[in-house]
């Protein structure tokens, strides 16, 4: 039953939005230096051969940070503010990789303005290295 009141359909499930960005080692070494999560594994290479990985990777919340630039400036854009997101990490990412970020629209309440989104980021060989679920809240339309 309808109210009269103008639907906001801006989301609708399946639209989706994405960033790709090449991870660099300075990349790594800025997110260390922010956050001063110095791991070794993200930054010393001798370190990192000795591990399963074989060579240095990045923080798994430098690659979920793109996920920020994909919902704050295209879905939904500016104004989104995050609820929540959860994360899974699937697969490494090492220097060099090509990440892809992407969010595509699950559900959208209107009435409560809360926009649910699946997110996953790939590499440039299409395999997943992250999945998860945010939640974010948007402006009135």
């Amino acid at each position: 039953m309808s109210d009269g009141a103008p639907r906001d359909e801006r989301f609708v499930p399946g639209q989706k939005a994405s960033v790709t960005r090449t991870i660099t080692a300075a990349d790594i070494e800025t997110f260390a230096a922010l956050t001063g999560d110095r791991n070794p594994l993200h930054l010393d290479e001798a370190y990192a051969a000795r591990t399963r990985f074989g060579t240095r990777v990045a923080h798994g919340l430098l690659t979920a940070g793109f996920i920020s630039a994909v919902i704050g400036m295209h879905l939904p854009g500016p104004g989104g503010v995050y609820v929540s997101q959860t994360l899974k990490f699937v697969r490494p990412v090492r220097i060099g990789d090509a990440i892809t970020a992407s969010a595509e629209v699950v559900a959208y309440d209107s009435d409560r303005q809360r926009l649910t989104l699946r997110t996953t980021c790939a590499n440039q060989r299409g395999e997943t290295v992250l999945e998860g679920e945010a939640v974010v809240l948007v402006d009135r339309g």
